[in-house]
């Protein structure tokens, strides 16, 4: 058998190929959209994919099945919770009729030539969540198990992204006892099973992830603290307690797995223009700027959005632009092309062009400004702080408000119109980000450099 994990650093978002190689077939569980990757690595291996594997619809990334599917390789989708919680874009292939899919049951069976995956119901995290048994040739045991959201290294999948991310009222506490009622199935397997999860530490889809990227069913048994409470209450308190704030993204990613992301064909290719070319920032029209904040803050087209191509470029950038926009960019052109490619992820496909940084010129007619934490409560008139809601209840400048950064696009009403806003995270990394996005909007935001790490370290008070 063949075994590879395909791994985004950006998403904390894992992807399994498996394939036989006595008959050079593959199939590739929980696929991003951008699945040249898969193809590529399977005919390095001598593999043909002929098949995809959703554990679930996603909140967090657009799936690849369909893309796939696109290219002949059939579907499999969980049916586990009815019609509501399965896929429409099985019977909508671009050029008219249904893709080859399968629609599955529980115990129901993916024959991948002498591999066979069983589907295993394990709902919680998503009423029709599916994790897969993978049994080697004629073993009649699972070798391990594809937990997809389900069972994390050191944690569980939430059950509340539904209703906090999707807006379904109601779900979170059924979720979390369904949650509790899936663990039955986990204990029972072997411990000897190898855990292969859908996410490592970073995701927003649970609080405790570890950076181990896979593990057994044995070792979270005795050590994954989510697995280790007693009593299905005690459970559900705990599970609900505490999750990452989601970011403002996850409720368009269910709609269109649901629906279905339009077929990319390829990665878009958006064209070298002059900065003369990049267009004022106005609605529908977003200017995206890759140069290191510093840079950035010195000089750049008003109005433009900034981030740098580090792990948390994604959750942030997918959480300030929609799918209408259409995006341009001051990069070189390895970034413009690595800024396509985990933007296409979460639905993010105009590009129109990119201009090289050192020719912006008098283009760079906008500054922001910034001060050290000794003045992070001077003259403002709102303190904002960034963060997620774990880290400012633990502590925070007295008196600040809170909006966790990649949800301030959907919340700025609850800023004064026109406000100077002094921004603080941790470190100074969120906090800049978001004041691109803050004086884009009409504010006069203020980066408070260092963060509250930095606040900490000085005599100034502190609140929780």
């Amino acid at each position: 058998m063949h075994f590879r994990l395909i791994y985004d650093d950006d998403l904390a978002q894992a992807a399994y190929l498996i394939g036989c190689q006595r008959t050079g077939e593959a199939i590739v569980i929980d696929p991003a959209r951008d699945v040249d990757r898969y193809l590529r690595a399977a005919g390095e291996a001598g593999l043909k994919i002929v098949a995809a594997a959703e554990t679930h619809v996603h909140a967090d990334f657009l799936s690849g099945a369909r893309e796939l599917a696109e290219l002949g390789v059939k579907a499999y989708v969980s049916g586990c919770a009815g019609p509501d919680w399965t896929p429409k874009w099985l019977g909508s292939k671009a050029g008219g009729g249904s893709y080859d899919h399968h629609v599955l049951a529980d115990s129901d069976k993916i024959k991948v030539g002498n591999i066979t995956l069983i589907a295993h119901h394990t709902p919680g995290h998503t009423p029709e969540h599916v994790s897969y048994g993978v049994i080697d040739a004629d073993a009649g045991e699972p070798m391990g198990v594809a937990t997809g959201d389900f069972v994390f290294v050191g944690d569980l999948g939430r059950p509340d992204l539904l209703e906090s991310a999707a807006g379904v009222k109601g779900t979170r506490e059924p979720g979390a006892r369904e949650l509790w009622k899936s663990t039955s199935w986990f204990r029972s397997l072997p411990e000897y099973a190898q855990v292969w999860p859908g996410h490592g530490a970073g995701s927003a889809c649970g609080k405790a992830l570890g950076a181990v990227p896979q593990s057994t069913v044995g070792y979270e048994l005795r050590h994954n603290a989510a697995l280790r409470i007693e009593g299905e209450d005690a459970f559900v308190r705990a599970i609900l307690d505490g999750q990452p704030d989601p970011p403002g993204y996850f409720a368009r990613m269910k709609r269109m797995n649901v629906e279905g992301a339009p077929v990319l064909g390829a990665l878009p290719e958006p064209k070298l223009i002059s900065a003369g070319e990049l267009p004022e920032p106005r609605d529908g029209v977003v200017v995206l700027d890759l140069r290191p904040w510093g840079e950035f803050r010195a000089g750049h087209v008003p109005g433009s959005l900034n981030a740098d191509l580090d792990n948390i470029f994604t959750a942030t950038i997918g959480s300030y632009i929609e799918p209408h926009h259409h995006v341009y960019m001051v990069a070189h052109p390895e970034q413009a092309a690595d800024a396509v490619r985990r933007l296409v992820r979460v639905g993010i496909d105009r590009f129109e062009g990119y201009a090289l940084p050192e020719e912006l010129g008098s283009r760079a007619s906008a500054t922001l400004g910034e001060v050290g934490v000794e003045s992070a409560r001077a003259e403002a008139d709102v303190v904002l702080d960034v963060r997620r809601t774990d880290e400012y209840t633990a502590g925070h400048v007295p008196g600040a408000v809170h909006i966790c950064h990649t949800q301030l696009a959907g919340r700025l009403d609850e800023l004064p119109t026109g406000a100077r806003v002094n921004v603080i995270c941790k470190g100074g990394r969120r906090s800049a980000r978001a004041s691109a996005l803050l004086a884009k909007n009409g504010f006069t935001p203020v980066n408070v450099a260092g963060g509250f790490d930095a606040y900490r370290t000085i005599d100034a008070p502190v609140e929780s």
